[in-house]
């Protein structure tokens, strides 16, 4: 089968009902025509507007309209999950959205952005990589790391990072205190000691902005440390 003999417009549209990620292997595999064909035509394509590059071999097919950029973290990079920002904004940990999808891989950094998409990966140690679970979309699956975790891998990355370790808008209340405090121990004990002086000042700020005589829920009354 030549190049010239395939409708790619009618391709990319059949695809979209599959998946939003179009790899340049799949075609070769499937077309039997080489990889620098098959990127020249996507490319004619993405002029079109109906394509747009992501990555060296990865293009996201513009006619799949709920593409939510999740079912590509694993694609770019397969012993990855969704942590850090991202994870804390979906738990209700934190209000603010990150601009991008922060995940965190054993293997090397990097970022992707594109018009319709964004995702930053930031590296780990392999002993670190747990505490997510699988999540489904329509068109694949993701990591997403539980609230503890990501917490964490935000403390951890932060600091091996020299960044400031501010959490006055966190809602530690999201967080499951004996859980986050076992998997603590799994990390250094730098992150630890900061883990544990974080829920301090999280648990004075709660005592002092409660008002006096008021009766307090039996949430409220359970410390972050137990």
């Amino acid at each position: 089968m030549t190049i010239s003999r395939i409708d790619w417009v009618k391709l990319i549209s059949e695809e979209s009902r599959v998946s939003p990620i179009l790899k340049l292997e799949d075609f070769v595999n499937r077309l039997g025509v080489s990889e620098v064909r098959v990127r020249r035509a996507l490319l004619r394509l993405a002029h079109r507007g109906l394509v747009e590059s992501f990555g060296k071999k990865i293009f996201l097919n513009l006619l799949v309209r709920d593409f939510s950029g999740r079912e590509l973290v694993n694609v770019l990079r397969p012993q990855s999950y969704i942590s850090l920002e991202t994870a804390l904004r979906d738990s209700g940990v934190i209000s603010q959205t990150p601009l991008s999808l922060i995940c965190v891989t054993t293997g090397a950094p990097a970022s992707f952005r594109s018009k319709i998409s964004s995702i930053v990966f930031r590296h780990i140690a392999p002993h670190l990589y747990w505490g997510f679970q699988s999540r489904r979309t329509q068109y694949g699956a993701y990591n997403l790391a539980e609230p503890e975790k990501a917490l964490l891998d935000w403390i951890y990355l932060q600091r091996k990072r020299g960044n400031a370790i501010v959490t006055d808008e966190f809602n530690f209340r999201k967080l499951n205190s004996d859980k986050l405090l076992s998997y603590a121990d799994k990390y250094p004990k730098p992150v630890r000691y900061q883990l544990l002086e974080i829920l301090l000042r999280a648990d004075l700020a709660i005592h002092r902005s409660s008002s006096p005589g008021q009766k307090e829920t039996s949430d409220a009354k359970r410390p972050l440390i137990p």
